[in-house]
């Protein structure tokens, strides 16, 4: 690994663990707020996640703490998950897509969340246990090299983490290995849809903020299939710049950035391709 990307590794790190920080305390999250919605206010956090695409019905399933309006979107609109399944979510954080994954796929499923960051992986594991979930788990670990073994999931979702990383295409190949055949990623993220200027790439606080590790859709769409994946489909929100907009206000962020879902499948599976 690049020196400039241990580098954005350890800063995104850095960041997020303030976030659940900030949470705990109930107060602002520092560099990381232009997208991490912590409040103290619930009220807000609910604002957030229901202009993201959430339910209150799905707020009210989660237990207090675990939504902290983190995210670019709802996976789930489009992962269709079936009782007994198995699922990762990459980049779990406080275990929000977690928990309302687990009500879905139900005690005969079982969910494995993903998080590289400490605090944030005791703020999900303490959330489980106030919340009496049974059925998930929360693992240390990088979305690049995933603590599971071959052929596990079903379905793998991830909401406005991969942008984070410098190294996607280890991601989604990583991704793939860990899919049984026949699964499937249901994935929010960021994408850019134009070039980024290069002090915008280089900005920190813009990293951290799910904006300027942003890749082109091509670019995504190139490294999924070599990774192995077939039934690739990228499509862009553009109505998610009015959100966007707000994570760096006055910096035109909005401009070279929106929101996306991203679906694959791994073939082998009855219904591949």
């Amino acid at each position: 690994m690049s020196v400039k990307a241990d580098s954005v590794r350890q800063h995104v790190r850095k960041s997020y663990a303030e976030v659940a920080e900030a949470s705990n305390d109930g107060g602002c999250c520092g560099e990381a707020s232009s997208c991490c919605g912590v409040s103290d206010d619930a009220a807000i956090n609910t604002l957030i996640s229901t202009r993201l695409g959430y339910s209150e019905d799905d707020l009210a399933k989660v237990p207090d703490g675990a939504d902290m309006g983190l995210g670019c979107g709802n996976p789930r609109a489009i992962a269709s998950l079936k009782a007994g399944e198995v699922v990762v979510d990459l980049g779990s954080g406080g275990g929000f897509d977690a928990f309302l994954a687990a009500h879905e796929v139900g005690e005969g499923g079982h969910v494995i969340g993903i998080d590289m960051t400490p605090t944030m992986l005791s703020k999900a594991r303490q959330n489980a246990e106030k919340g009496e979930f049974t059925n998930v788990e929360f693992r240390l670990g990088e979305i690049e090299f995933l603590p599971i073994a071959d052929n596990t999931a079903d379905i793998i979702i991830s909401n406005c983490v991969i942008n984070l990383s410098p190294h996607k295409e280890l991601v989604f190949a990583d991704a793939f290995r860990v899919l049984k055949p026949g699964g499937r990623l249901a994935i929010s993220d960021v994408v850019a849809t134009a070039e980024m200027p290069e002090e915008m790439k280089n900005d920190p606080m813009l990293h951290a903020g799910c904006m300027a590790g942003a890749s082109m859709i091509d670019e995504l769409e190139g490294m999924m299939v070599d990774a192995g994946f077939e039934m690739i489909r990228i499509v862009p929100k553009d109505e998610s710049r009015e959100f966007i907009r707000d994570w760096a206000p006055g910096r035109g962020v909005e401009a070279y950035v929106v929101s996306a879902y991203i679906e694959a499948v791994k073939p082998g599976g009855c219904c591949s391709g």
